[in-house]
């Protein structure tokens, strides 16, 4: 199995490398393994789906009730 960096990481789901971290911490990357210092993601492991952001209309400030109207 690859495996890759919190970096690679970083640059092939475009967020921070801090935002991975918080990630691994809070257990949404599955199978990422600390070896040492380093820690290793499997290559083939998705981007987790951001819980922060609850809907793209929402966060814009459109409701889904105005577009309904409209």
């Amino acid at each position: 199995m690859k495996f890759m960096t919190i970096k690679e990481a970083s640059e092939k789901w475009n967020i921070s490398e801090r935002r991975i971290r918080q990630l691994i911490q809070d257990g949404r990357i599955e199978g990422a393994e600390k070896i040492g210092t380093t820690w290793n993601i499997p290559d083939d492991t998705n981007k987790p789906i951001d819980k922060r952001v609850k809907d793209e209309i929402e966060f814009r400030g459109i409701s889904q009730k105005k577009l309904a109207k409209e």
